[in-house]
């Protein structure tokens, strides 16, 4: 299993940034690429790249500000796990998404993606 982590420092209040991070309906607000998106229940269904990706909840935590998902369909994966997490950062916030996926060479692809929805996330608070 291979692990990694991408990082942002936003120019907003960790509360604010939460607010749209920790929507976990709300990631086509933030996340460049998305063609068409929907949620079910726990699940949401995402349109990019050509492909239908399915991913689910696995938990989320206000006091920690951290939110944790796995995508479970439309990307050829054995298993994957991403928890995105807000936390103070001197007059803003750093905002981290970690990464375990399987196979190894996903890996790369996904912390390019998640580097490229940092960088709009931290657009969209400047």
């Amino acid at each position: 299993m291979a692990e990694g982590a991408v990082d942002v420092t936003v120019a907003a209040a960790p509360e604010k940034v939460w607010e749209k991070v920790g929507d976990f309906g709300g990631v086509a607000d933030f996340f460049p690429g998305i063609d068409s998106f929907s949620l079910e229940g726990d699940e949401r269904v995402i349109g990019m790249f050509g492909m239908e990706i399915r991913e689910r909840l696995l938990s989320r935590d206000d006091a920690t500000r951290s939110i944790s998902y796995s995508v479970v369909d439309g990307v050829p994966l054995d298993s994957h796990k991403a928890t995105i997490t807000v936390e103070p950062d001197g007059e803003g916030s750093k905002v981290t998404w970690s990464y375990e996926v399987t196979p190894d060479e996903m890996a790369p692809i996904f912390g390019d993606t998640y580097k490229a929805a940092l960088g709009s996330l931290e657009n969209a608070f400047s």
